[in-house]
């Protein structure tokens, strides 16, 4: 089974994810997830394809570490972050993030917060290319 946090450069599958995150309680009850996908146009410009780079090794600890937080803030079972480190074009997946809780309502709020919370803690950086050139992005949460 695939580590619950990683980054790689090859696309993930929502349902090996999802998958292995149930497969870790039979109490979950509730599963959010989010997924990321590259879009075509950003900021009033057309993009035509998005490159993401990061440090690997505090990318990966830091993840860790937001998926920890996320357990024990809303009572988590489990959670799963896969972030792709690669060139991708419209409509290619980027991130995959997964919550599995009890209930529903924890596993949506903790989905949520693990998103916004991996765009500001996580050292991933975005460079968009457009028919003008190329922009490193920041984050919005």
């Amino acid at each position: 089974m695939k580590e619950a946090v990683r980054i790689q450069s090859d696309d993930f599958s929502q349902d090996e994810e999802i998958r292995a995150l149930k497969a870790t309680s039979l109490r979950i009850g509730g599963i959010a997830t989010f997924v990321g996908c590259a879009r075509d146009f950003s900021e009033g410009r057309e993009v035509t394809q998005i490159s993401f780079d990061a440090y690997g090794s505090m990318a990966v600890s830091e993840m860790s570490q937001l998926r920890l937080d996320a357990i024990a803030q809303f009572k988590l079972l489990d959670a799963r972050i896969v972030h792709r480190i690669c060139t991708v074009t419209a409509g290619e997946n980027i991130v995959f993030i997964a919550a599995g809780a009890e209930h529903r309502a924890a596993a949506l709020d903790a989905c949520r917060w693990m998103i916004d919370e991996l765009k500001v803690r996580v050292p991933i950086w975005k460079k968009e290319v457009t028919p003008e050139g190329e922009t490193w992005v920041t984050s919005h949460p």
